[in-house]
């Protein structure tokens, strides 16, 4: 599983031109699921997405976590963080979970985020065509992967 956390002043998902997740202070979690993954990485995963730090504190170091800024999460579902380019010219999504498996795995991850205590977790629509806005702050990103934890 990779999740891609962007540090946001804001962030927002828009399908059929309404505003579906939104959040202030936070991140935007971009969530790949693969075809191992399981419960187990989703919880991993949220863990360390609820604790990581790298919010600033008073003396402007990344020391904080959404947790302590009392963030929130917008969770969107990106298959294509599994996109292989290696050859030709037109990506192959061979390596990002099927829809049945990658769903409640998306869904759990944010559940667990919840579970974790961000007090706003905001999703996206799974398999829709979404507009996301995202106010990167820094610009700080993050990319977590189950595979080098």
């Amino acid at each position: 599983m990779r999740v891609v956390l962007q540090r946001v002043k804001r962030g927002a998902v828009v399908v059929d031109g309404q505003t579906v997740g939104a959040v202030e202070t936070g991140f935007v979690a971009l969530v790949g699921v693969t075809h191992a993954d399981t419960i187990r990485e989703a919880e991993q995963l949220a863990r360390k997405t609820a604790f990581l730090r790298v919010f600033e504190d008073e003396a402007g170091k990344m020391n904080r976590s959404v947790l302590d800024v009392g963030g929130g999460v917008l969770v969107i579902s990106q298959f294509t963080l599994y996109a292989d380019s290696r050859r030709g010219r037109r990506p192959d999504f061979i390596d990002a979970a099927r829809p049945e498996i990658a769903e409640p795995l998306v869904q759990h991850y944010a559940e667990r985020l919840r579970a974790e205590g961000v007090g706003r977790v905001e999703m996206g629509v799974f398999g829709a065509l979404m507009q996301v806005e995202i106010h990167n702050d820094g610009p700080v990103t993050i990319i977590l992967d189950t595979a080098a934890l």
